[in-house]
């Protein structure tokens, strides 16, 4: 595919990320679903060609469904391939090779060959050559759509992954190696930290914790001893030795993990006070329960009753209602959930209403 190039947009101040981390980004190895016109305006990397930034995530791979308009194929220009085929072993007389042969190639040339107006999927490294923007197609294939079910759900997709990944900018903490800590940087710290904490929540099913319930299971990655298991723990003993940095670092990198989760809205605390409760989103019943009589009770009326109401409406629904400290990451949670167990149903991108 070759778009019409288009000038990236001119921050006032932008850094390019340190190539030695861009792997810790999971976007930098993966097929992005980009919309053609961030293609077009993202940045090529100064570092290092066929490297370009969206909102810092380093990329250099996408995945693009799209109309034909355009077309120019060479024989010098194009190399096809065809998926294998078993023809197996056969004791029919009527069997013919070359008939088969023939059959596969015309099957490959109807799905690789395009007209204008057809629906092709693009997979491959974006690269730029003279001053316009290309996608070196490692994989493409013509999509046969009657009803348009594949491009409805792309367009479904594909919003998503831009709220939940794309539009939340690459983040790595700017200190330097900590001597102290045992995992290298603290961005790849963090990270660990966070995936523990989450695979916490999802092997012990707990509706709330504390973060008092969570600190030991970090404690390996700051101290510098094996850790314990736990029939070898005492009931209320911390750490048997570290130094006072080392309980710092704990606590901070259990602070900068639990923000994380509720940033992602798997987490909440219904009331901020010292006692640090945190509520597990998609197992706390009263939010649930609140978010659908909220819907039950605002459908009923004629402004909501066609369209349903729109995740703003409710969320503030449920920050006068049931706590302030609801964010719309953990409210598209409960709604997820909601509409997973037919309670509701999206009428639109972010509408909803009652079942």
């Amino acid at each position: 595919m070759q778009p019409e190039a288009k000038e990236p947009e001119e921050d006032s101040v932008w850094e390019e990320p340190p190539s030695v981390l861009w792997g810790l980004d999971p976007m930098f190895n993966a097929f992005n679903r980009l919309y053609v016109k961030d293609i077009l305006q993202m940045r090529e990397s100064c570092l290092v060609s066929g490297i370009y930034f969206y909102n810092s995530h380093p990329i250099f791979k996408v995945d693009v469904l799209g109309t034909v308009v355009y077309k120019r194929e060479r024989e010098d220009f194009f190399c096809y391939g065809a998926g294998a085929r078993s023809f197996g072993s056969s004791a029919r007389g009527d069997f013919n090779p070359a008939n088969e042969l023939k059959k596969l190639r015309q099957a490959q040339h109807s799905s690789s060959h395009l007209e204008i107006g057809e629906l092709l999927r693009v997979r491959g490294p974006v690269k730029t050559s003279r001053q316009q923007r290309e996608i070196m197609a490692s994989t493409y294939y013509k999509v046969s759509d009657p009803v348009m079910a594949v491009q409805i759900s792309w367009m479904m997709e594909v919003p998503q992954l831009y709220r939940q990944c794309y539009d939340k900018p690459f983040q790595l903490d700017s200190s330097a190696q900590n001597p102290n800590i045992q995992g290298g940087s603290a961005s790849y710290l963090l990270g660990r930290a966070t995936h523990i904490l989450k695979d916490f929540l999802k092997e012990k099913e707990v509706t709330s914790f504390r973060p008092s319930d969570v600190q030991d299971l970090l404690q390996r990655l700051v101290f510098r001893q094996p850790q314990k298991t736990a029939s070898e723990q005492e009931p209320e003993a911390g750490p048997s030795s570290g130094p006072p940095t080392s309980f710092k670092q704990l606590g901070e990198l259990l602070q900068k993990s639990l923000q994380i989760l509720q940033d992602e809205g798997l987490v909440f605390r219904k009331v901020k006070s010292q006692d640090e409760v945190y509520h597990v989103t998609e197992r706390d019943k009263d939010l649930l329960m609140a978010v659908r009589d909220i819907l039950l009770e605002d459908c009923r009326r004629e402004k909501y009753a066609e369209k349903g109401c729109h995740i703003l409406h409710v969320l503030s629904s449920v920050r006068q209602r049931y706590s302030r400290n609801v964010s719309k990451a953990a409210l598209e949670l409960v709604l997820k959930a909601l509409e997973c167990n037919s309670d509701i149903i999206s009428t639109s991108d972010s509408h909803y209403t009652i079942l």
